[in-house]
């Protein structure tokens, strides 16, 4: 290369501004909560890909059932099959992929389709009579569990190998390992035969005859009288997970050095567990929230089934029964959306307490 002439003064180029991390559109497409959203549609995709061919894989269909209703009334059984046909909304003679566009064209556009045994009624109408309920009972027991779990798993971290720890870690293990469904069972056998202290014929259903639906004190008060069992149901067979994961991630927190800091620099007790210690302990247990609530939603089939509560359990064990797929697809739907939308919150709110989340996804991304 040549030098440069004598006295050449070469000027300096501006440093060149960063470029835009992309348009509008794909910032918010590598945006966290998006990603997390995008996943979290696919996961109610494949589910319920898997639950409609699944449920035509079972031996029967609606048109059996009825027409096996139709035939006890002494009809033969060509002439019930063709009055089933003619009555459900239902051809089972239809080709797979037909079925499948069917549904799935109707479930984008929000239609679910209309139920087959009780013909002419919307899918959405016939869930949302019972989802309220589950979602009233489910939900009271697991915000009552995960309080219990969390104050108890504290007291237990707090005083560890102690007779309270020892007392209340026996009756944490008993109370996980119990079926929520045998829980129901004890709660009505030992409430209302043994001890006499549940009226169990009266308590039975989402809420009394003669009390008229609305927001108001006497139907509040009546519904909270018939959600006790259930909620009871559902506290008791979560609270002891609950108790044992927070004291085994206090205790691990108790050890870390900046508590061991705190405590040398004088603070107390009461401000370490709640500054230090708790807001830590609590911050992995996040995302198992949207798990307990899936845990819980599955086992409420037998638990209503026991209780005689009319909720989303009972409703899909009918429609299990009677093969009504449209309804059993729905709540299969709706179930797992409600499960996949609580662990986006979850996320959303994990990654907002510890941003080190976001970064660490943000990086796998890139």
């Amino acid at each position: 290369m040549s030098a440069l002439a004598p006295g050449l003064i070469v000027k300096a180029s501006p440093p060149s501004r960063p470029r835009r991390a992309g348009s509008l559109l794909a910032r918010v497409w590598r945006a966290y909560a998006f990603r997390r959203l995008r996943r979290a549609v696919l996961v109610v995709f494949i589910v319920t890909n898997a639950g409609f061919f699944l449920m035509r894989a079972m031996p029967g269909d609606p048109v059996d059932v009825l027409a096996g209703q139709i035939s006890q009334r002494g009809v033969s059984p060509v002439e019930a099959r063709a009055l089933a046909i003619q009555s459900l909304a239902f051809d089972p003679d239809a080709p797979i992929w037909e079925q499948w566009w069917e549904y799935f064209s109707g479930l984008v556009t929000g239609d679910m389709g209309t139920s087959v045994t009780q013909v002419g009624v919307p899918v959405s109408e016939v869930i949302m009579k019972v989802l309220p309920w589950t979602l009233f009972s489910v939900g009271a027991g697991v915000t009552i569990a995960i309080t219990l779990g969390l104050l108890l798993g504290m007291l237990m971290a707090y005083r560890r190998n102690s007779r309270v720890d020892h007392a209340l870690s026996l009756v944490a293990s008993i109370m996980g390992a119990i079926p929520n469904y045998l829980i129901a069972i004890a709660l009505v056998t030992l409430g209302s035969t043994v001890f006499g202290v549940i009226d169990f014929l009266d308590m039975r259903g989402r809420y009394s005859q003669g009390v008229q639906p609305g927001f108001n004190a006497e139907f509040i008060g009546d519904a909270l009288y018939h959600g006790i069992l259930p909620i009871t149901t559902y506290t008791l067979a979560t609270v002891g997970t609950w108790m044992l994961v927070m004291k085994a991630a206090t205790t691990e927190v108790l050890g870390d050095d900046y508590v061991t800091v705190a405590r040398a620099r004088g603070l107390t007790d009461k401000r370490i567990a709640l500054t230090y210690v708790g807001r830590n302990a609590v911050l992995p247990l996040v995302p198992q929230v949207a798990i307990a609530l899936a845990t819980v939603i599955g086992g409420a089939i037998l638990v209503e089934q026991v209780l005689a509560y009319e909720g989303l359990g009972l409703l899909s064990l009918e429609s299990v029964n009677n093969r009504d797929y449209f309804v059993l697809q729905g709540v299969l739907v709706i179930g797992t959306s409600v499960v996949v939308l609580t662990n986006w919150i979850a996320d959303l709110v994990y990654g907002r307490l510890d941003p080190r989340v976001r970064v660490s996804d943000v990086e796998a991304a890139a």
